[in-house]
């Protein structure tokens, strides 16, 4: 059986990624939750089982091999999942789709480093600073372009959900924490990745968490 080793779910959108990628795949998984940024973290990142991607978690274990970083973890689930579950069909939408996923992959720093993800509460809304308006205004235009050329046969930016909606389900969650406004189209959009079934079950784990990461927490906090 597969093993995920990932980080707290409130605040690990790189895990969030990785278990995703999983779920969507339909392979049975065991899944192992490591906090993350405690007193304990440099010692246990250095653990046999996680120190084979750097001390970076999602890892995934298929057996003795171990596959890190979301990306190539999509690929590889892609591979021994029957090869249709992630990527549009069509060429032109898989080239589109792949292009958009690896920009997500690389790129919105501001808005990384400002808002990180953090999904136990809402923020009352801030002031944006000017790069991560332009963050923003980047991801919204590609969800756009993406839902207008493909993704008409379904609410998801290819129609079906897949690896393109996997790769900006984080970002999402940090617009709700954040209270950060989006064109209506967007919201749309974004409302349907809250509600995906795989979304719901990681939510639910997430609430269910105790730790806190001081860290990755705000004084001033809303609902």
């Amino acid at each position: 059986m597969l093993k995920l080793i990932i980080g707290n779910k409130v605040y690990s959108s790189w895990s969030l990624r990785g278990w995703l990628a999983v779920r969507q795949s339909g392979l049975p998984f065991e899944e192992v939750v490591v906090s993350m940024y405690d007193d304990a973290w440099p010692e246990r990142r250095m653990q046999p089982d996680i120190r084979p991607s750097g001390g970076k978690v999602p890892i995934l274990w298929d057996g003795d091999h171990p596959v890190w970083d979301s990306l190539a973890l999509i690929d590889y689930l892609n591979d021994i999942s029957g090869g249709d579950k992630f990527w549009p069909a069509d060429h032109p939408a898989r080239a589109m789709a792949r292009s958009i996923a690896a920009e997500m992959h690389s790129s919105f720093m501001a808005l990384r480093r400002q808002h990180p993800m953090n999904t136990r509460h809402v923020y009352v809304p801030a002031p944006l600073d000017p790069e991560v308006e332009q963050d923003l205004a980047r991801i919204t235009q590609l969800w756009w372009d993406a839902r207008d050329a493909f993704g008409a046969d379904g609410a998801f930016l290819f129609g079906e959900f897949g690896a393109a909606d996997i790769m900006f389900a984080p970002v999402i969650t940090r617009l709700v924490t954040y209270s950060i406004p989006v064109p209506d189209d967007a919201r749309t959009y974004m409302n349907a990745v809250l509600a995906h079934p795989f979304m719901q079950d990681w939510a639910k784990g997430a609430r269910e968490e105790e730790w806190i990461i001081p860290r990755f927490e705000r004084t001033e906090q809303g609902a």
